[in-house]
């Protein structure tokens, strides 16, 4: 049987509460095709206030990254989880990182480990913000940065979002972006 490891870094959008169902349909899609999966989660301090279940379980205790290394040889979690991963997804990602990624900041555990990734594997980011930030100017000015250095991109889609507007910006659909990873990790 085939395995796969699989880093999920989740941000503070409010879409962080989808990652539950996420992980449990990343899960099925994989065990019904005969191929064994691992998960593991990082995930920004503001979405944390997101997380319980099946992500709390998964989640990576990395809040002081470099607390426990004392000398050279030791353990740096940024690099072990990017050794570890063979795809790193960041669902959702918000205004907030996607302008940290695409100015190449690392100032917390996933953005250390996208700052430290290897680009001979795939690393997809999924947008998921109120709909006029994503149409801020900005915006893609920042995915095409993200693009141009080798990260996929599953778009948002218009829907009625958590603020209660109506627009461009909300996550994509859990099964498009689970078929996205099937596809990145078991390419025909």
């Amino acid at each position: 049987m085939k395995k796969r490891n699989v880093l999920i870094g989740v941000t503070g959008s409010v879409a962080a509460i989808k990652i539950n169902g996420f992980i449990k349909k990343l899960k099925e899609k994989f065990i019904s095709n005969n191929i064994e999966i691992d998960i593991k989660v990082v995930a920004t301090d503001s979405a944390k206030n997101f997380l319980d279940g099946s992500a709390l379980d998964l989640l990576v205790n990395c809040q002081d990254e470099f607390g426990s290394w004392k000398s050279i040889g030791d353990d740096i979690p940024h690099i072990s989880l990017r050794q570890w991963a063979d795809l790193y997804i960041i669902l959702p990602l918000s205004a907030n990182t996607l302008a940290k990624l695409s100015n190449g900041l690392c100032d917390n555990i996933l953005t250390n480990i996208a700052r430290a990734w290897d680009f001979k594997k795939p690393i997809i980011v999924c947008p998921a913000m109120n709909n006029f930030m994503w149409e801020h100017p900005i915006t893609l000015t920042q995915i095409n940065i993200l693009i141009s250095f080798g990260y996929k991109v599953v778009f948002p889609i218009e829907k009625k979002l958590a603020c209660g507007e109506y627009g461009m910006g909300g996550m994509q659909e859990i099964e498009k972006i689970v078929e996205q990873i099937f596809l990145e990790l078991n390419p025909s």
